[in-house]
């Protein structure tokens, strides 16, 4: 035995040191489950986890911080907000407005006529418009300045849907639900910026359109034509009247429509924003709110159109115009026009909504 090793004995014998080799079974069976889980265990997120100071989780070894509750923040936290959403949101809604509008157009231009009517009108009525247009200028007339409303309309939807998808990524909660209070935030902001980038330039030009129909003489020979004339009598400026009440009308409408289909369909998913709702049942909540939509905001519509007409110069500003309508025609006179554009517009949301969840459908499959 050499000097190393004779002072290794006396060392050891002296202080009384012995090794220890662990044994296997003397470590706690949990702390292994929770280091190495097992394929065939169940796993920790499938059932909620105690308060980390509650006395079922002392026994723990790992109790959870406060943030780490609710079964695991991975397991329950929605997916991100997809970075495409808006854009996906402008192409569908393009669509969705080319083909809502060649369905729907009929009735907005009787219900245009009507607006347009004076005290005293050439119009008895729906029918008696719809009969003496076609009797004038054949079915096509029914469809007169519609190339003007299919180049607003695609823009216009595109904004409208764009912007509110936009708007949502921005509100929803942590599970991906919208508050009542933003649902109406949201569907505001994206009536108001339609009505900046879309509605108003193009709603103005339609009204001309009918109303240059309506004269003896139309001065409009087509869609180009009639644009150029419109800015060389008037300017840029000419195609933004009444920007107002298109505001005021675009703002209160989309308010209206988002928030109350938002919440039928909050209603009919209890809370689960990955439930689908079926598009017949889409269909019906769309009709609903534009129904609410209508009746919210009809005379809004009626000064608008006024503003827009050739005879727009005749009032001082849109407060004018609601004025002389009270004084000279009667508070009646702010929901002329009211039932065609009531059939219009229920068919118009109602297929708008439907068409648009479809083509968001498609778009979530094939574009993640």
């Amino acid at each position: 035995m050499d000097i190393q090793d004779n002072l290794g004995h006396v060392f050891s014998s002296r202080f009384k040191i012995h090794s220890y080799t662990p044994d296997m079974s003397d470590i706690d069976p949990r702390l292994m489950e929770r280091l190495f889980p097992s394929p065939f265990s169940t796993p920790t997120h499938a059932t909620p986890l105690s308060h980390p100071y509650s006395s079922s989780s002392l026994s723990h070894p790992f109790p959870l911080r406060p943030h780490m509750m609710g079964g695991g923040a991975a397991a329950t936290a929605p997916p991100p907000p997809s970075g495409n959403k808006m854009l996906k949101g402008i192409i569908a809604g393009g669509i969705t407005g080319g083909i809502e509008i060649c369905i729907t157009y009929p009735t907005e231009y009787v219900k245009t006529q009507l607006q347009l009517d004076e005290k005293v009108g050439k119009y008895k009525g729906i029918v008696d418009c719809s009969r003496q247009t076609v009797a004038e200028h054949g079915v096509r007339g029914l469809y007169r300045g519609l190339p003007v409303l299919l180049y607003g309309s695609i823009p216009k939807s595109a904004v409208r849907f764009g912007a509110f998808e936009q708007f949502k990524k921005h509100a929803v909660d942590e599970k991906g639900n919208l508050s009542p209070g933003a649902r109406l935030l949201c569907g505001l902001g994206a009536g108001v910026s339609e009505a900046i980038l879309a509605v108003t330039p193009m709603e103005t030009i339609k009204v001309k359109f009918i109303s240059d129909q309506r004269s003896a003489n139309p001065q409009f020979k087509g869609f180009f034509h009639g644009v150029r004339t419109i800015i060389a009598k008037e300017g840029i400026a000419g195609t933004y009247k009444g920007i107002t009440p298109t505001i005021m009308k675009q703002g209160s409408n989309q308010a209206i429509r988002f928030y109350v289909i938002e919440t039928l369909k909050d209603w009919y998913r209890e809370g689960d924003p990955t439930k689908k709702v079926p598009k017949l049942l889409v269909g019906l909540f769309g009709g609903i709110a534009g129904a609410a939509s209508v009746l919210g905001n009809t005379p809004l519509d009626v000064v608008k159109t006024r503003m827009q007409s050739l005879d727009a110069a005749r009032y001082k500003n849109t407060f004018d115009c609601a004025k002389q309508i009270m004084v000279n025609e009667g508070p009646r006179a702010f929901y002329k026009g009211t039932m065609p554009r009531m059939s219009r517009v229920c068919l118009d949301v109602a297929i708008t909504f439907m068409i648009y969840d479809s083509f968001m459908e498609y778009f979530n499959k094939v574009w993640p």
